[in-house]
C-alpha cells in the first residue's frame, strides 16, 4: 500500500500544534480553538479515507480545507501577538 501523505502531514501538524500548546502562554480560548482546528484536519482526512461515497469523501476534503484555513487564521494570532516566532508561524504552513 502507498503512503499516504496527507494524514502522514496532518498528523504530524496536528502533533506539533498539541506539543506548541503545551508550551504556550497563550489566552486557554486561543489555545482551544487552535487545538480544535488542527485535530479537525487530521481527523477529516482519516475520515475520508472511508467515505461513504465519492461525495462523503469530497465533503470531509473540504472540511479540511477550511479547517487548515482556520489553523493559519490562529497561527497567525499567535505570531501577531508574538506568543510565537515567525520562524514557528513558517514552519507550520
Amino acid at each position: 500500500m502507498s503512503k499516504n501523505y496527507l494524514l502522514i502531514y496532518s498528523e504530524k501538524l496536528t502533533t506539533e500544534i498539541e506539543l506548541l500548546c503545551q508550551n504556550s502562554k497563550a489566552p486557554s480560548n486561543t489555545l482551544f480553538q487552535i487545538r480544535k482546528s488542527s485535530s479537525s484536519v487530521y481527523a477529516n482526512i482519516r475520515e475520508a479515507n472511508y467515505g461513504q461515497s465519492k461525495a462523503d469523501m469530497l465533503s470531509k476534503f473540504e472540511i479540511t480545507l477550511k479547517e487548515c484555513s482556520e489553523t493559519e487564521g490562529w497561527l497567525r494570532l499567535l505570531v501577531n501577538t508574538n506568543v510565537i516566532d515567525k520562524e514557528t508561524y513558517k514552519k507550520h504552513l
